[in-house]
């Protein structure tokens, strides 16, 4: 079993890094990640992480140790920053064949493993240098604690094991452990966990499984370990972290829609309360063909498991439902639960009849072969456009296209700036060449800064570059690009004029 196991983890790792070494980091996300890590090691402070040379509060630290210590092995670079979130995509997958030898056949965990790993949300954030899948795999890691604690009260009698065997007490404390690394990854969204327990126990007849949480006991622990991290950082920023992390990020994304992401107006609320309800149809392609069919057998049919399993995935779609914020894949921490559902009721694991009959046995081959179809072609199609379509579109993101040309340039102390173009990845590609910082001018300052003494560039559109500097001295180089600024979904030309003296 366990060279099983090693097999899935390094498979799915090397699945997950294919195309990351290739593929620009992505606006704006990505880029504030990945500098925020590399500030924190070029200060030595890894409990206030900065951006651009200031406070970056809106995120909880731990992606940005993950991306520390891949730094320190391979380097600070694009493959670098991202290889902790496809290590994550593989723990994720590795934990879930136990979870489906505990509640049904051995083939239910396997089958799960792969359905999470191959559907589409979890394909794009293995791959990507934030913070999502730390948090998923930490809600995962909670649920699968929170499941062996109540599994003797949910499960029918002949499935039930001793509690010495069940080992109650180590549940109880990664259940904890679990809740705070993940609030440590992206806040209290991690907590949701403590919800579906919750209702798992207040439905449940056995109300005495209450007790093996300590709930009091356990959820101090967690806020300890919390506050080893918290208390520093609240007392270095004046109490900043909790007001910008969790006033403005938590509380302020849950009653007004940040940077475009949903709708601020009633009627445009109420018209986006499904969204979630409708986009898991692509966010969990493409096994979400199957999910009509597997809420019908729900319905027909379903027992305690399934239960918390379904409450826990329904509960992180209602609460990211009412949220005014929205990007499809804030539902991500639910696909663990919904890839168990999936694969306790594939066709072939409810099929009825004996197994002698005929009928029932080529019903159960069919459906098999139907789930190894999809499996490799889903595989097939998505290494396919891992490994083809970073190289076609990296030519599109200017600041990674501006930084390869003038690279054989740049010098240490040179100083940078940007006009009408001020995107993070300027900042993560040029300062792993240059130690100074991005300086945001506008068009007066721009002349201002090129003139001054000493090396310096400035990145600007190409129309502006040609009336600011039609007149300039002979040393002077210009780089030129054509590309699309992601955020903002807009076509940009951008020209690069650097003085090296």
């Amino acid at each position: 079993m366990a060279e099983k196991h090693a097999i899935l983890f390094i498979g799915c790792v090397l699945f997950h890094i294919v195309g990351t070494w290739t593929l620009p980091l992505i606006d704006r996300d990505e880029p504030r990640f990945a500098e925020a890590s590399r500030e924190m090691i070029q200060r030595g402070d890894y409990v206030v992480p900065y951006f651009n040379n200031q406070l970056r509060l809106d995120k909880p630290p731990l992606t940005y140790w993950a991306q520390v210590i891949s730094y320190r092995i391979f380097g600070e670079n694009d493959f670098a920053a991202r290889f902790p979130s496809a290590l994550a995509a593989a723990l994720i997958a590795v934990t879930i064949p136990v979870r489906g030898l505990r509640i049904g056949r051995e083939r239910v965990g396997w089958r799960a493993a792969i359905i999470f790993t191959l559907c589409l949300q979890t394909f794009i954030h293995a791959k990507a240098a934030v913070a999502d899948m730390w948090l998923a795999l930490f809600v995962s890691t909670a649920h699968w604690c929170g499941l062996e604690l109540l599994r003797d009260g949910l499960m029918n009698p002949e499935h039930r094991r001793s509690n010495a065997e069940h080992r109650i007490s180590v549940w109880w404390f990664f259940f904890y452990i679990s809740l705070a690394l993940g609030f440590l990854a992206k806040g209290p969204i991690a907590w949701v966990p403590l919800l579906t327990v919750g209702c798992t126990i207040f439905y449940t007849p056995n109300l005495q499984l209450g007790r093996r949480f300590k709930f009091v006991r356990g959820i101090l622990l967690m806020l300890a370990i919390i506050a080893v991290w918290g208390i520093p950082a609240l007392i270095r920023t004046h109490g900043e972290f909790f007001r910008i992390g969790i006033g403005r990020h938590v509380i302020g994304r849950s009653l007004g829609a940040m940077e475009g992401h949903g709708w601020d107006s009633l009627g445009g609320y109420v018209l986006l309360l499904p969204f979630y309800f409708l986009t898991v149809f692509v966010s969990f392609f493409p096994w979400s063909i199957k999910l009509p069919s597997l809420l019908k057998r729900l319905w027909r049919k379903h027992d305690n498991i399934d239960n918390y399993l379904f409450s826990g995935a329904a509960i992180i779609f209602i609460i990211f439902s009412l949220i005014k914020t929205k990007l499809p894949h804030y539902t991500l921490p639910a696909f663990g639960l919904l890839a168990l559902l999936l694969a306790r009721h594939w066709p072939d694991e409810s099929a009825t009849g004996s197994p002698n009959e005929l009928g029932a046995m080529e019903a159960v081959a069919s459906s098999r072969s139907v789930f190894k179809s999809i499996a490799i072609t889903t595989a097939c199609v998505w290494i396919t456009i891992a490994f083809v379509v970073p190289p076609m579109v990296a030519r599109f993101f200017p600041a990674y296209q501006l930084f390869q040309q003038s690279r054989p340039d740049l010098q240490p102390n040179i100083q940078f700036a940007s006009l009408e173009f001020e995107e993070p990845s300027l900042v993560w590609y040029f300062r792993s060449r240059v130690r100074g910082f991005l300086t945001p001018v506008n068009k007066r300052r721009a002349a201002e800064f090129m003139t001054a003494p000493g090396p310096r560039f400035i990145v600007l559109p190409t129309t502006v570059a040609g009336t600011l500097f039609a007149s300039h001295p002979p040393n002077w180089k210009f780089f030129t690009t054509s590309g699309f600024n992601i955020p903002k979904g807009e076509r940009v030309d951008l020209t690069l004029v650097l003085k090296s003296e």
